[in-house]
């Protein structure tokens, strides 16, 4: 053994022979001795994952309460509590600590994605160590190791084939491809080749699916592919979602405009004779008022009620915010396997004696029908196709059953499509091989290209062979044509090769089917794969959802671009995407052009590519880091380890619930139960909906504080008496807050919300339309409530019925106004009127209050409030229901001048 570890980083392992390979490690095939393993161990550290920095969990916690508007709010809580409002501070802090709680879990949870990595490494290995097989702890794998795999086992660290006996490895979590990888010793000439290319080795995490073989250790833990993903994982960020950033911004300057219009009205007061002790009082009360301290609840809320309602389109949300971000979605980046196909393999086509078939049906259900030039095949017809059904349905390894109503495959999933065919043709696999039992077999390998099995039947011995077209087409001297064979001429090959083309053209995959009768006398091995007879030629592939061309058409109608990102080789992705009309413009990338292209001409193009063909891990990062650069809201989808770090980079990472590994959902903001990208579209539709409702909140609420502020402010300027005192304030600002504001959170989705494009993140929560409403509709409810001020002022009776008639005025303008804010273009007729029963009651339960403060002896001295009488109320309550009745003028002249303006 040599006196030092080797260096095993820089080289291309799968260019090398096995020799020099064993070389360049400094390792045999009789495997390292105990000491030199504990010295490479010692060298190069166990073979595990480094995790990233954590923060403390105080830490974190205590992080969720440092923005601006959460600090104003816990003053504004103090400052409640100095005032004697012991129900407001106490409703502030619960919600200030209900939101930080929430945030810290969330953020808790996003740094879990390294542990389920870990958990992907096998917790055992068997290695040669002096010449002997052993069983160690895979944290002890060293480089330079020999490792020795079988049918079922999982890979421990990255390898050089030394020996691959009908090895097959799937690599789906690593790859993202859904078809096991036949495995090979030779080496391999191109060096750039990705992980998903390099036949010769083996990856941490892949799963040895059919064979045994063995394999030098090439690198270990951090060095392995899985240990690049979790790097990448480390030092990935993620990206702070447009409501964060909106509600960042907006709180801040909410709170310094609340606490100076309050200083500056309280100044006013005192020049107008008021005391400063009343005034600092009245200002503070005000400051509270300004400030919507619901809406952290609000938020939480409304997206609580969206998470709910999304479980019913099989959509689990991991990340509160992402629901919200997911309305603001401007790409859609989708895998291709099991996201917009069903990762179930099936038999499209099928050519014999001359003639095409088509199949229909899709995945592994054997339902489905053959046609010819679309005429439904009758009894005689499918007793001719039966020599390909039968043979592809005994030349076969893998099982088919149905379970709690789904059909599925036990073993590989072309063969699978075998006997999903011969089911639809009223084969039943299993009672075919029961008639006809298998008594000898030559196995698949990546050299031969074929399989073939020997089978008793009652027509005597039959070899049936599967295998590349032209592979067979070498072993056979006779074909099948009008159900007899017949010499395989050149004209007929010609014919067969032509078929097997255009099949391939439209990124079918094509296997040949022979048989071949067997005389007593003969070898069955032998004799099996020579003068064989040509069945026909299968074309399979892996179908879309019938779903996804509808949810790709309801994108494009939203304004949201979607892009196909797979592992998968560039035709079957076109075809793909040209089935589901999601490639529009044929623009088509590989990962090697990506390599090969500097940064400023990927992010040139980033806005054209429509499909992504053969991408590896660092590819997709950098696929979505170019969108976001370009200011895309980006969604990626994805199933595979492969896909982790750019789920985290992206504002919305997407997990596969069926096929998606423990690290993808980890590193993901969402997760579809049913894998379906349709989910994702009624997702969207749920974002933008919260979105509205929120935006609904923040409008409703600071249009009736500014009615608020303008009406004291004129009162103040005029010397009129003050028309609310604090303890009025802070008890419009609890039911407005705590009841009608969070009744708005939760409306349903407005009509048409799919067919506008994605907001502007940019705008912010408040864009210029709802400036505009705040400020007319804020300044109606103050001329409203003033009016009916005044009238009791000029009729003498009393300050403290006026100031109870502004108190009333005031609550249920704000009330209608509630109803007003349901839709800012659509009539509350159009929408619903009963649409939004919480709405109701609230509005209910807040008037309730009111009328209590009016009429309860008890309020009447802490709330300076008196009862009303019947005329009181005829002016109370038209002025109030004005309101409502002015904005449904102004949305039917929008609506009306809307064809004008646009012409």
């Amino acid at each position: 053994m040599p006196s030092q570890a080797p260096e095993t980083t820089g080289t291309h392992w799968h260019c090398e022979t096995v020799d020099k390979a064993l070389e360049l490690l400094g390792a045999s095939t009789n495997g390292l001795d105990a000491e030199e393993a504990a010295r490479r161990l010692a060298e190069h550290g166990p073979n595990e994952f480094a995790s990233g920095r954590r923060v403390s969990k105080l830490l974190l916690l205590l992080s969720q309460f440092t923005s601006l508007l959460v600090v104003i709010l816990i003053i504004s809580a103090v400052i409640s509590l100095f005032l004697g409002q012991y129900i407001e501070a106490i409703a502030i802090i619960v919600i200030v600590l209900l939101a930080g709680f929430l945030g810290f879990l969330q953020e808790y949870q996003a740094g879990k994605a390294i542990e389920s990595l870990k958990r992907l490494a096998a917790p055992t290995a068997r290695v040669i160590r002096g010449g002997s097989e052993k069983e160690i702890p895979s944290r002890e794998v060293v480089p330079g190791d020999i490792i020795l795999l079988k049918t079922g086992d999982m890979v421990p660290a990255d390898g050089r084939l030394t020996e691959a006996i009908n090895l097959k490895v799937g690599e789906a979590v690593l790859t993202g491809e859904s078809m096991p990888e036949e495995k090979h010793t030779e080496p391999i000439a191109d060096q750039d080749l990705l992980p998903g290319d390099r036949k010769n080795m083996v990856h941490m995490g892949t799963t040895t699916t059919s064979g045994r073989g063995r394999a030098a250790i090439t690198a270990t833990g951090m060095g392995t592919e899985f240990g690049k993903i979790a790097g990448l994982l480390n030092k990935t960020e993620r990206e702070r979602t447009p409501l964060q950033k909106n509600l960042d911004t907006f709180g801040k300057w909410l709170g310094i405009f609340a606490i100076a219009l309050s200083a500056a009205t309280a100044v006013l007061g005192i020049f107008r004779g008021h005391s400063i002790i009343e005034m600092f009082i009245w200002g503070v009360a005000l400051a509270v008022a300004v400030i919507p301290e619901a809406l952290p609840a609000v938020v939480n809320i409304s997206l609580a009620i969206g998470v709910r309602r999304l479980v019913k389109h099989h959509a689990l949300i991991r990340k509160l915010a992402a629901v919200e971000t997911l309305g603001a979605t401007t790409v859609i980046c989708s895998d291709k396997t099991g996201t917009l196909t069903q990762d179930e393999m099936t038999v499209r086509m099928l050519y014999m004696d001359g003639r095409t078939f088509e199949v229909t049906g899709a995945g592994y259900s054997p339902k489905g029908e053959i046609r010819e030039n679309g005429a439904l095949l009758g009894a005689d017809e499918l007793e001719y196709l039966k020599p390909a059904l039968v043979a592809g349905a005994l030349c076969n390894d893998t099982i088919l059953q149905e379970q709690g109503g789904e059909w599925k495959v036990v073993g590989d999933p072309t063969e699978g499509a075998f006997l999903v065919l011969a089911k639809k043709a009223g084969i039943d696999p299993a009672a075919l091989h029961n008639e006809q039992p298998r008594t000898q077999e030559i196995p698949f390998t990546s050299e031969r290209k074929r399989m073939t099995t020997v089978h008793t039947t009652p027509e005597g011995i039959i070899a049936y062979s599967k295998g590349a077209y032209e592979v067979l087409l070498d072993g056979c001297s006779r074909a099948v044509q009008h159900g007899k064979a017949v010499p395989l001429t050149d004209e007929i090959r010609r014919e067969i090769a032509r078929h097997a083309g255009a099949m391939a053209g439209q990124a079918l995959r094509v296997l040949a089917l022979a048989y071949r009768s067997i005389n007593a006398a003969e070898d069955p091995l032998a004799a099996a794969e020579t003068g064989m007879v040509f069945i026909g030629i299968a074309g399979m592939s892996d179908p879309p959802r019938p779903e996804a061309r509808e949810a790709l058409a309801r994108c494009t109608l939203a304004g949201i671009r979607p892009v196909m990102i797979t592992g998968d080789n560039m035709d079957t992705a076109v075809a793909v995407a040209k089935e589901l009309g999601l490639l529009k413009r044929g623009c088509v990338l590989t990962g090697a052009e990506i390599s090969a292209m500097p940064d400023d001409d990927f992010d040139k193009s980033i806005g054209d590519i429509e499909v992504y063909a053969r991408i590896s891990p660092e590819h997709k990062l950098r696929i979505v880091n170019a969108l976001m650069k370009k200011g895309e809201i980006v969604v990626m989808t994805g199933d595979g380890v492969n896909d982790a770090p750019a789920l985290k980079r992206a504002h919305i990472g997407v997990a596969m619930g069926i096929t998606g590994t423990d690290v993808s959902k980890e590193a993901s903001d969402m997760i579809l139960i049913d894998d379906n990208f349709a989910s994702i579209v009624a997702a969207v539709e749920e974002g933008r909906s919260i979105f509205d409702n929120i935006r609904k909140y923040l409008v409703f609420l600071l249009s009736g504080n500014l009615a608020t502020v303008v009406a004291m402010i004129v009162a103040l300027i005029a010397e009129l008496p003050l028309p609310l005192v604090a303890v009025q304030i802070l008890f419009i600002n609890l039911i407005m807050d705590g009841l009608v504001a969070i009744a708005l959170g939760v409306d349903p989705p407005q009509p048409g919300i799919m067919e506008r494009r994605p907001r502007n993140v940019k705008e912010g929560i408040i864009d210029a339309p709802a400036l505009y409403y705040i400020a007319a509709v804020g300044i109606w409810i103050a001329l409203v409530t003033l009016g009916p001020f005044l009238w009791a002022l000029h009729a003498s009776l009393g300050p403290d019925k006026a100031m109870s008639i502004f108190f009333a005025t005031l609550i249920f303008a704000r009330i209608f106004n509630g109803f007003n804010c349901r839709s800012r273009e659509h009539s509350l007729f159009t929408v619903g009127f009963f649409g939004n029963r919480w709405l109701w009651l609230a509005s209910l339960v807040s008037a309730a209050f009111t009328l209590l403060l009016l009429y309860l002896t008890i309020f009447h001295a802490p709330f300076k409030t008196v009862p009303l009488g019947l005329n009181e109320w005829m002016v109370v309550l038209p002025a109030a229901f004005s309101t409502f009745v002015a904005v449904e003028l102004w949305k039917l002249g929008r609506r009306l001048l809307a064809p004008v303006l646009r012409h």
